[in-house]
């Protein structure tokens, strides 16, 4: 199949575009041209997708059988692009999140729980929305934390940084508050099993680790990852409110109870995923942060002295 995938060049869609060609699919790239291509022969078209008039411009005359969304973050984004190829694309596949979610006593979230008004990721939902009354043959994806080798977001990288300088791991509320992650190639591979699948049609599927863990419990699979003991890691615990961070980030991950159950996908997809926690963590630590040496960058602590030595 002829796929387009929107960026294709960071994280999530290195290893997409890199399965997919594997898959035997015919692979093209729509992106600003500012990093190279995963597979320096797959064809990239050079554009703005925010420039809805260069969407056109450069993606009308073309012909996809699969479209990948992959970075849309609103609606304003993704509808030009979906106008363009309404009623000429078998399927489109569009990136959301869990983060859509309203917050909620009754864990884990499933596809169709009550979306969060207020989210910052809202309108991913609006998205969802427009695909899904447009008549378009969509697929949304909603991934909670994403983690491995090429991770922009300082998620596994967080503690990594403490844990190899043996500095204590300050971690809000009492470190018991129950998250989930997701291995980027675990969600590459769901991804490409919703190419040519009708089931997946129509549908909204959660995708992330099948297992969740505590903060607490990540920090410790974080030292195993980085070969250290558990035991010897310093977890401070603190109260957020006390402190006046501004617009600072203390702690890359939500204070509250956030994991969704990927059943859906596991069936209607024939998907499962290959990594658990410990084994993905070690991928990201030994060919992401050790690779690119940032066990020896000069890493900002301060927030850490803040709260450590309140």
């Amino acid at each position: 199949m002829r796929i387009l995938i929107m960026g294709g060049t960071r994280f999530i869609g290195v290893y997409l575009t890199q399965m997919l060609l594997e898959q035997g699919h015919e692979v093209v790239l729509f992106n600003r041209g500012n990093r190279p291509a995963p597979v320096p022969t797959v064809e990239t078209i050079i554009g703005d997708r925010t420039d809805a008039s260069q969407l056109k411009e450069k993606l009308s005359t073309e012909n996809f059988d699969i479209i990948f969304d992959n970075n849309g973050r609103k609606l304003t984004d993704t509808q030009p692009l979906a106008d363009i190829f309404q009623n000429q694309v078998q399927q489109f596949i569009y990136m959301s999140s869990a983060g859509v979610y309203l917050k909620s006593d009754q864990m884990p979230h499933v596809e169709g729980d009550t979306i969060d008004p207020k989210s910052r990721h809202l309108g991913k939902h609006e998205t969802e929305t427009y695909l899904m009354q447009g008549g378009l043959p969509f697929t949304s994806i909603r991934p909670t934390y994403i983690y491995g080798p090429g991770n922009y977001n300082d998620l596994e990288a967080w503690f990594f940084d403490r844990i190899v300088r043996n500095r204590p791991i300050p971690i809000p509320g009492n470190g018991l508050h129950i998250t989930q992650l997701g291995h980027v190639k675990d969600l590459a591979k769901a991804m490409s099993q919703v190419v040519g699948n009708s089931k997946a049609v129509g549908q909204v599927y959660n995708i992330s680790g099948d297992r969740f863990v505590t903060f607490d419990g990540l920090a410790r699979a974080c030292a195993v990852a980085a070969g250290k003991s558990p035991d010897d890691i310093k977890i401070v615990h603190y109260e957020p409110k006390k402190f006046d961070f501004g617009k600072r980030k203390a702690f890359p991950l939500r204070m509250q109870h956030f994991f969704a159950a990927v059943n859906k996908a596991m069936k209607d997809l024939d998907w499962q995923p290959n990594y658990d926690l410990i084994s993905g963590l070690k991928d990201s630590f030994q060919n992401d942060y050790l690779a690119s040496g940032r066990d020896g960058a000069d890493i900002d602590f301060s927030l850490d002295e803040e709260i450590v030595n309140s």
